[in-house]
């Protein structure tokens, strides 16, 4: 009988990694609490920005979060900040130029692969439809956001990564159902746009468990090694793999704490608000001034937003997200909006913004979590990368940055 891989959480960085593991050839479990795509794979914005390269942690961004935090998308739990600073005071350390250029090249090295390794994954799979060519377009109110901006370009243009300068005209005739409100735009042509996450999500899992793959609904409470032997153990039972693959999100360091692993994870909540569905734009647009992205998904208009850096499980407040309705109706003159749902995700962030993507000191334990804004862009080269290590194979990428000891 062949060995079991277990991989803990289903989100999509998880669901890629099975996926990969089982066209290895491999018997594949798939472990999630909820089930498969319920944290931050459900309520994100689709975008998969191939050639991602520019870290959050940018030269400039003590000052730019003091703004964000007094206007903008940034908030901090008060009765958190104590737990947060060790995270922040990390953060800010990799806003140096040579951890900002450090990070920028081996962020890239990542999502150069994103749209190569999407269309892989969806080969012989029902779901490809839902993974558009449209490009990612990022809009300027003034120029002096504009201008703000120019590090960023000029770190693009340092990696590699393709994008054209729009002026106010250019982003009518892309976008002409949009106020002209806009003087400057990015557009990222190489990009793509899932129009249903949950969908895919939900597609991907169904063409693991057709060729073979399980899914099993389990409250995962702890992992621990005794006598080189891997445990899980859940609410109701212990499971024994031969290996385990720990893909939990903003959960993950609290599972890794039994095997002895701890990484300065922080859950960065994010929000969004469904709208009805609208024709008026073509692909996700971000709001630069503003700090939010709208995406015209098949279930209707997505706004989303925030950096909130509080407790993974704290309760949830909309107050932000809906105060930013105004602006989009102001984007979408004509547009008949209204909220239809709201919704919070923890993004789980590294103070570099590099996921760990390595090998625990146990050789049969891997870890693939901290892709941050990233999940959807990196989810299956991340799931390639794992599927090379689990085989002991060579991988593509050197994995050096992005190892666990690092911390």
């Amino acid at each position: 009988m062949q060995e079991k891989v277990y991989v803990v959480g289903a989100g999509i960085i998880g669901v890629c990694c099975a996926l990969a593991l089982q066209r290895d050839g491999r018997q594949v479990v798939l472990l999630d609490k909820t089930g498969p795509g319920a944290g931050a794979s459900f309520g994100n914005a689709g975008a998969v920005v191939n050639g991602s390269c520019v870290p959050t942690a940018t030269p400039g961004i003590a000052f730019s979060a003091l703004k964000m935090l007094l206007n903008g998308p940034l908030s901090i739990a008060p009765k958190h900040l104590l737990s947060t600073l060790p995270w922040l005071i990390r953060f800010l350390n990799q806003s140096r130029e040579h951890h900002y250029s450090h990070n920028a090249k081996h962020l890239v090295a990542l999502t150069e692969h994103a749209t190569d390794s999407w269309r892989k994954l969806l080969d012989n799979t029902d779901c490809a439809e839902m993974f558009k060519a449209v490009g990612w377009l990022r809009l300027f109110e003034s120029t002096a956001s504009f201008n703000g901006n120019a590090s960023a370009r000029e770190m693009m243009t340092r990696c590699g990564t393709d994008f054209e300068i729009l002026d106010a005209q250019q982003v009518q005739e892309l976008e002409p159902q949009l106020a002209p409100i806009f003087k400057h735009g990015c557009l990222q042509k190489d990009c793509h746009f899932i129009s249903n996450p949950e969908r895919m999500l939900a597609g991907l899992v169904e063409h693991f468990l057709q060729n073979g793959g399980e899914l099993k609904i389990a409250d995962v409470q702890d992992i621990r090694i005794a006598d080189q032997k891997i445990s899980i153990r859940t609410t109701t039972e212990t499971l024994t793999p031969a290996k385990l693959v720990l893909t939990a999100g903003a959960w993950s360091t609290r599972l890794s704490k039994g095997v002895n692993y701890s990484a300065p994870l922080i859950a960065e909540r994010g929000y969004h608000m469904m709208l009805p569905a609208t024709s008026a734009i073509s692909r996700p647009i971000v709001n630069a001034d503003q700090g939010f992205v709208i995406s015209p998904m098949e279930t209707g208009l997505r706004l989303t937003s925030q950096v909130e850096l509080t407790d993974v499980d704290a309760a949830p407040n909309y107050a932000k997200i809906r105060s930013l309705l105004p602006l989009v109706e102001r984007m979408l003159p004509g547009q008949q909006l209204s909220e239809q749902s709201v919704w919070v995700g923890a993004r789980p962030s590294l103070p570099d913004s590099l996921p760990i993507i390595s090998r625990h000191t146990h050789p049969d334990l891997l870890f693939a979590f901290g892709h941050q804004h990233l999940g959807m862009t990196l989810g299956p080269i991340t799931g390639e990368l794992i599927a090379d290590l689990v085989a002991q194979r060579t991988t593509k990428i050197d994995l050096h940055a992005y190892r666990a000891s690092r911390f």
